[in-house]
């Protein structure tokens, strides 16, 4: 996997600004890690467990009525888990230790996604071009015959035979 080094570079550029960091992933929705600045904690777990936390809010979101979901905090007894959507089909998610300023945290984040989301536009696969149609028969297609003329030779073809 060949990951844009302007995401890693914001990556590196958060965990800068927020010194309580322990790691960030970004993901797809599906649960692939696309990019992370995590030493002590497995992305690829974070990676899957946020996507199926990010399908969960989004329900609860949905259920209330209360529009798309951009975010949601987990809060745990040493610390945080924060996940923010980056685009339709992405979602950055932090962990941060328990001494952290969430304000800060969340500020830092919302300008990261911002900043993600425009590089993740840039590096959309671009669309396959269209694979161009075979020529068909060069003249016209046959021409077909009524079904009522195929009854009547049937018939005729029976009073022949016997």
């Amino acid at each position: 996997m060949t990951v844009d080094p302007a995401v890693l570079e914001e990556l590196d550029r958060l965990r800068g600004r927020l010194h309580e960091l322990s790691g960030s992933v970004l993901a797809s929705t599906d649960g692939l890690v696309l990019a992370h600045d995590a030493h002590n904690i497995e992305p690829d777990s974070i990676a899957a467990l946020a996507a199926a936390h990010l399908a969960l809010a989004r329900r609860f979101a949905y259920a209330v009525d209360h529009g798309e979901l951009r975010e949601s905090v987990v809060e745990c007894d040493r610390g945080y888990i924060t996940s923010y959507t980056a685009g339709p089909n992405a979602l950055l998610t932090l962990v941060t230790s328990g001494d952290a300023n969430l304000a800060m945290v969340h500020l830092e984040a919302r300008r990261c996604v911002r900043r993600l989301v425009r590089i993740l536009k840039v590096e959309q696969p671009r669309p396959r071009p269209e694979i161009p149609q075979q020529p068909g028969p060069a003249g016209p297609l046959t021409r077909r015959t009524p079904m009522a003329t195929l009854t009547n030779s049937n018939a005729r073809r029976r009073q022949a035979a016997g």
